[in-house]
């Protein structure tokens, strides 16, 4: 019964040492709008952070920050310029989620598995705070905003399968990516200062409702299509014997 016991143990140890020494990052892609001048704005302000802040902070404040514009969100149903807030959390949410990375490669203090883990349970975490905050307010239905937080969960959802399965990390989505929606969401915010309501085809509808609509119906076509040519690439990978 106890060398029963200590083989389990070596083993789990065993398992444990192999996995460390099999994991591979995965390969990284951006080709997103922005993403040449971004990757060069991360590059010069992670060197030239303080020797004080530390990846870790820089999570954390990221995901503070998206809560706090879902925050922002909820209280512009009392108080419009609560949206300005919102954009400044946004801002505050871009340089902790982008920076915390970069810092860590630059100071060659990468921790691969607990970086990936972390930094993308917190964008979960922080996009529920978010579509919870715009549901909140007057400018979004609770309906819009679910199907924006199910189609960003699927999407998300693909994407982790898909780095595990093909060892490929795709940042963006075709030209968007997480700091194309954030300028969105500024561009919608001042927009929605002056009015929050637009027209298409003579009907007046909620600026984000419209917004949200066509985010939510182009995130689910792309995990449809891209579901079905990762499927296509990993049986052509993998065929019958």
């Amino acid at each position: 019964m106890k060398n029963t016991e200590k083989e389990e143990k070596m083993n789990a140890k065993s398992a444990v040492t192999n996995d460390e020494v099999v994991f591979h990052a995965a390969r990284r892609i951006n080709q997103s709008l922005t993403a040449s001048m971004e990757k060069r704005a991360l590059q010069w302000m992670a060197e030239r952070a303080p020797k004080w802040l530390t990846s870790d902070q820089l999570t954390l404040l990221g995901l503070g920050a998206q809560v706090g514009a879902g925050f922002c969100y909820a209280l512009s149903r009392y108080d419009r310029r609560a949206l300005l807030l919102a954009i400044l959390c946004l801002a505050l949410n871009w340089f902790g989620d982008s920076m915390d990375g970069t810092l860590a490669r630059v100071r060659r203090q990468q921790r691969p598995r607990y970086g990936f883990y972390v930094d993308h349970m917190v964008d979960i975490f922080g996009s529920v705070a978010l579509m919870c905050g715009l549901g909140c307010s007057r400018f979004l239905h609770w309906q819009t905003a679910i199907a924006m937080l199910v189609a960003f969960l699927m999407l998300s959802s693909e994407s982790y399968l898909a780095t595990y399965t093909l060892s490929c990390f795709q940042l963006s989505q075709g030209i968007f990516g997480p700091t194309e929606i954030r300028i969105l969401l500024i561009a919608g915010n001042l927009a929605l200062l002056r009015s929050p309501y637009s027209t298409l085809f003579g009907q007046r509808m909620l600026l984000f409702d419209l917004g949200g609509t066509i985010a939510a119906a182009g995130m689910f076509a792309m995990a449809i299509l891209i579901t079905v040519r990762h499927t296509a690439q990993l049986y052509r990978q993998e065929p019958l014997p």
